[in-house]
């Protein structure tokens, strides 16, 4: 691979969620203080919600790492469960002995017994939910039933929900209204700009290397990546990976147009810009040739 080429110590850009490459971008500053304030006020729902490849599976695991020496976390990336099943994960999470006859009856009882336990020791568990969008309504409907419990001064849960857009519009049906009524704070996941994609790209680099300051990158390069991304980070992480395999194939130490316009014709979900890009950074050339051909000529 391309490391000891470029001086890396690891991948700067896989695609598993590392929080040592986490990079703090304003749109991430911001869910984070929603959650906290959320957290913080002891509301039962927090909803975070984001396209695909925004970022909203790294952010929950930075959550889980920021706030798990004062919390009790319960995290579940794979909802699709039914309510049975659902009851059943949080159970797990909790450390409560089931056995396979065991009824909801019996269940929801235990699991109430032990979130009073945690909570005297350390507040209401964090239940953090990846993917809620697949939830079933029936799987959404038990969980708002979840926050039910509670002391006479606060919950005994709080459900933090990273989806994608597709959870608002199903939480738009009728029969999901007090669910949504009890969701207060919600923040939506932005792209990326061209400022943030070069910012985030730089970051994750120099969390990779002892080369702090160098420049692996072209400005054309950094703007390339924007447009074909769409300011995406998934996308992000893919064209920069690829644009620094093809840099390294052709013994360079610094990724340029070319190399970005090879990566970007090999990315399924970014090729759609090719045609675009390429005619903007060759307009781009021709104003720089003709400016540069008239400042030759004014100084004759």
């Amino acid at each position: 691979m391309y490391l000891y080429h470029f001086g890396l110590r690891k991948l700067p850009f896989s695609l598993t969620p590392d929080t040592e490459l986490f990079c703090s971008l304003p749109s991430y500053k911001e869910a984070l203080n929603t959650i906290h304030f959320a957290l913080t006020t002891g509301e039962a729902f927090c909803l975070v919600s984001g396209e695909v490849g925004t970022g909203k599976t790294m952010l929950s695991r930075w959550l889980i790492n920021k706030i798990s020496e004062q919390r009790i976390i319960a995290y579940l990336p794979n909802p699709v469960l039914n309510p049975r099943e659902i009851k059943l994960a949080l159970a797990s999470e909790l450390n409560i002995r089931i056995t396979k006859n065991l009824t909801d009856d019996q269940l929801v009882p235990r699991i109430q017994k032990r979130l009073i336990e945690l909570n005297k020791k350390h507040g209401p568990v964090v239940l953090i939910i990846d993917e809620a969008q697949t939830m079933p309504d029936e799987t959404l409907e038990a969980l708002r039933l979840f926050t039910n419990l509670e002391t006479e001064t606060s919950k005994l849960l709080q459900i933090v929900l990273f989806a994608q857009p597709e959870l608002i519009e199903k939480l738009n049906q009728k029969h999901l209204r007090q669910l949504r009524q009890r969701i207060a704070f919600q923040y939506r996941l932005s792209r990326f700009n061209r400022i943030e994609t070069q910012q985030y790209i730089e970051h994750r680099i120099n969390r990779s290397t002892s080369q702090k300051g160098h420049s692996f990158f072209s400005s054309s390069a950094y703007s390339a990546i924007f447009y074909a991304s769409g300011g995406i980070p998934r996308l992000v992480n893919i064209l920069a990976h690829k644009s620094l395999m093809l840099a390294f194939g052709k013994g360079r130490r610094k990724v340029r147009i070319n190399e970005v316009l090879g990566a970007i014709n090999d990315t399924q979900d970014a090729n759609s810009n090719l045609r675009f890009i390429k005619r903007l950074f060759l307009a781009g050339g021709l104003v720089l040739f003709s400016s540069s051909a008239l400042a030759y000529w004014i100084l004759l």
